[in-house]
């Protein structure tokens, strides 16, 4: 039998993890979402409902402790957490408006300028937190750079400014729309082939 926490957000969480994987269960992982390890309740500035998620963002202290779980393995995985929603529900008073935002076009970007450029993890870790650990997870081919395995592959440019204005989505919710981030992805290889960006 194998647990796996979804969407780990506070201190508490990380603490529990730390737990356990000192007590050697390694059939229990657990996964953090980009807006946990980035932002807190003090970004909360106004009704703004992209900033509305489930679970609620935490404080400071529960962010940073989501990051030292990713940093020392005692969180494995990163996920998305995607949630797309129209723009008349994200409209919606915060207290009625869905919880969520989107996640797959900016999880890279956001992981590159807020655990990687800071020093909290390196580029292979970064790589083994979103795709190969999630692989192993889910018993997938993939997350590897080996012969017979799918030739899957993102070719990116850490140092490179991106600003996410429009996505592929048809949603739009997120509150790190237009912010200046780094890691572009220049482009994704499936079963190797190019795929447009």
């Amino acid at each position: 039998m194998h647990l796996h926490l979804c969407h780990c957000s506070t201190y508490g969480d990380a603490e529990m993890m730390k737990f356990v994987k000192e007590k050697g269960y390694d059939n229990i992982t657990a996964e953090v979402c980009p807006h946990h390890f980035i932002l807190s309740s003090d970004d909360i500035k106004t009704d703004d409902p992209n900033y509305k998620m489930n679970p609620p963002l935490r404080e400071e202290a529960d962010r940073m402790a989501v990051i030292e779980g990713l940093a020392d393995g005692t969180i494995d995985l990163i996920a998305t957490d995607h949630a797309p929603h129209s723009a008349e529900e994200k409209a919606k008073p915060l207290t009625e408006a869905p919880s969520g935002i989107i996640g797959l076009e900016t999880a890279f970007s956001l992981a590159i300028t807020n655990l990687v450029r800071p020093g909290y993890l390196d580029l292979p870790t970064l790589f083994e937190r979103m795709s190969l650990a999630p692989a192993k997870l889910y018993h997938l081919p993939a997350g590897q750079i080996k012969e017979d395995m799918p030739a899957d592959l993102i070719v990116f440019d850490d140092a490179a400014e991106v600003v996410y204005e429009k996505f592929a989505s048809k949603s739009s919710n997120s509150p790190f729309t237009g912010q200046k981030l780094y890691g572009s992805i220049e482009m994704t290889i499936c079963e190797g082939k190019e795929i447009q960006k």
